[in-house]
């Protein structure tokens, strides 16, 4: 496996950005002749592109499955084209893959693409994955923050609304918006394309817990194809480190090596 960390600039946002790559290697004295499947994998609130390498042992993980892993960082915009600031909905779904396939050997199969991420990057996943159900074989959501945050605009923490509101604008507007996943849930539903698989998991002493059960039964009612585990667990790096390895083994590779 070989590591890249990349730093370059954006036209989109207008600045530069980072990400990591872990791309495996083929053997000594040969070459590659067909793309890699990734994983676009996804960084919560308070972390950037180097906290999954940082914080679980994902390359070693991704070693026996021959898959490429890349790892954006968006700041804390919940993967949106901020009210006020950056148009990271724009960046991470439409400049950052060109970009990465331009770098490195990434199939653009539907069937080859997965996405995945914890807390926001959950809630980031799933968007992405019910957005252009084209796109991705298969989305996972580790605790992910699946809530519809017109809800938060009555909290007593200040910072967090105006936070919210940076983000989001208007959060009456939030339901039915391009950013709520229930709605873009329901949008998947009604179309006659394939569904990603998706895959959700929280631990049951998660504060994310309740809503995590809420996008279980909205999800559920529409006959998507939800996986769904819970068990015990806060919202912690132990619990994610073990979460990421069941969803290594759930994703549909094609190449057959998953163990």
């Amino acid at each position: 496996m070989a590591l890249f960390h990349c730093n370059f600039y954006s036209n989109m946002l207008d600045l530069s950005v980072s990400m990591d790559v872990i791309l495996p290697q083929p053997p000594l004295g040969t070459q590659r002749s067909e793309k890699l499947p990734v994983l676009w994998l996804l960084h919560g609130l308070s972390d950037d592109h180097t906290i999954w390498q940082r914080r679980t042992s994902i390359e070693r993980y991704v070693e026996p499955i021959n898959l490429a892993v890349v790892m954006p960082a968006v700041d804390r915009s919940f993967y949106a084209d901020m009210a006020q600031g950056n148009r990271y909905w724009t960046y991470i779904s439409e400049e950052l893959p060109k970009l990465a396939r331009s770098f490195f050997p990434l199939s653009e199969r539907r069937e080859d693409n997965f996405v995945a991420g914890l807390s926001m990057g959950g809630y980031g996943a799933f968007k992405l994955a019910l957005t252009f159900p084209e796109r991705y074989a298969a989305a996972a959501s580790l605790s992910g923050a699946l809530r519809n945050f017109a809800e938060d605009a009555g909290s007593e923490d200040a910072t967090w609304v105006a936070e919210l509101t940076r983000i989001f604008g208007d959060l009456s507007c939030f339901p039915g918006s391009s950013n709520d996943v229930y709605f873009l849930a329901e949008q998947a539903a009604r179309r006659s394309a394939p569904i990603p698989r998706l895959y959700q998991c929280c631990g049951t002493e998660d504060f994310l817990y309740a809503d995590n059960l809420r996008f279980k039964a909205h999800a559920e009612a529409l006959a998507l194809p939800l996986t769904y585990e819970e068990g015990p667990g806060e919202h912690v790096w132990e619990y994610w480190d073990a979460m990421i390895r069941r969803v290594l083994t759930w994703l549909p590779l094609q190449n057959g090596d998953a163990q």
